[in-house]
Order: structure tokens, then C-alpha cells, then sequence
């Protein structure tokens, strides 16, 4: 009986150790006050404005990277509204389209929509960092699931963008995107004048 209590305390401390790991030292721990005043202030109106490029790699749940892709965005924003359009080219063939429309609030407030958003995404801009979470429903061709996103932002000093998004169901990590955003040159050329 004492090995058998042994190892479910053992059992229970490994899980309690993982979901600790997991609230405090992992990616979804991160919070947008981490990145308060330490670097550029990313204005989502200023960065993800116009003609932009993307490129970026999806890894699967074991880790291995499953697609690549190369994406052409335009940013136009209204006041505190803005739109950003996305055409997806992906390795296998295949092209997606999605409209973002962002709405900035107070305080660095983001509330988020597209069509393959259930809901809305909420989320929020502190320092270099863009905090997004939302729930996504795959394509059929996908499976047609619903996952929850984590999605973050980093600007760099020369503008360009780093976008790292872990995507889960039920809480386990089913794939994970890591990708490059950054403004056309002409676009590159007017931000660094305007600075």
C-alpha cells in the first residue's frame, strides 16, 4: 500500500509541477505589463498600415514544421478602426483570405473579428508587444475544429514585426506558427524617414 501512495504523490506532484509551469513559465504566461516600456511603443495604426509581407512556418504537435507560407496584407485604418487583409499562399497549393477588423479601445484595449473567428478576440498593445487571444474555426479541408489562440506581436527597432501564435484544444498545444511582418520597401523607406 506505501508504494502505491508513494507513486500517486509522485503522480500528483509531477502535475502540479507541469501546471505551474504552465500559469508562470511558459508562452501563454506571458502578459503584456512584461513588456511595459522596453522598446519601441508599437502603434498597431503606424505598423500595420499598408502594404506589408509576411512569411512564416506552422509547426505541427510534434514540433516538425507542416506548412510554409508567404502572405501579402494591406493595413487601412479609420480612426481607431482599422482592417487588415491577408492573402495566404501556402506550400501546399492552397490560398486563404481573411479581413482582421481591429478596434482600438482605452488603454491599449484591441477587440478583434474575422470570419473564422468564433466570437471576438480580445487583446491589448503595452511597449513592443501585442497581446491577441480569439478562437479560430479551421477550414474543412483543416478539419473544421475550433482552437484556442495565443497570439503575440513583437516590433523590432527597424519596424519589422515578430508574430508567434500557439494554437490548442482542450489545452493542448496542437500546432504552433512563428512568422516575419514587415512593410514593403517603399513602405520600410517612408516609416524610417518619418523617424
Amino acid at each position: 500500500m506505501t508504494t502505491i501512495l508513494s507513486a500517486l504523490l509522485g503522480a500528483l506532484i509531477v502535475v502540479a509541477l507541469i501546471a505551474l509551469r504552465a500559469r508562470y513559465a511558459s508562452f501563454v504566461a506571458q502578459a503584456p505589463s512584461d513588456y511595459a516600456g522596453k522598446g519601441p511603443a508599437f502603434d498597431l495604426r503606424r505598423h500595420l498600415s499598408g502594404p506589408l509581407t509576411c512569411e512564416g512556418v506552422i509547426f505541427g504537435p510534434t514540433g516538425r514544421v507542416t506548412s510554409r507560407f508567404v502572405a501579402d496584407m494591406t493595413g487601412t485604418w479609420d480612426g481607431t478602426t482599422g482592417t487588415l487583409a491577408e492573402v495566404f499562399r501556402y506550400d501546399s497549393g492552397t490560398v486563404q483570405h481573411r479581413a482582421w477588423t481591429l478596434v482600438l479601445g482605452q488603454d491599449g484595449q484591441i477587440t478583434a473579428t474575422a470570419p473564422d473567428v468564433e466570437g471576438k478576440g480580445q487583446g491589448r498593445v503595452e511597449g513592443p508587444g501585442v497581446l491577441l487571444r480569439y478562437r479560430i474555426r479551421l477550414t474543412p479541408e483543416a478539419g473544421g475544429h475550433v482552437l484556442d489562440v495565443t497570439d503575440w506581436m513583437y516590433l523590432l527597432d527597424n519596424g519589422s514585426i515578430i508574430n508567434r501564435s500557439q494554437f490548442r484544444k482542450f489545452g493542448i498545444k496542437v500546432a504552433e506558427l512563428v512568422a516575419t511582418i514587415r512593410p514593403v520597401e517603399a513602405q520600410a523607406l517612408q516609416l524610417a524617414a518619418a523617424e
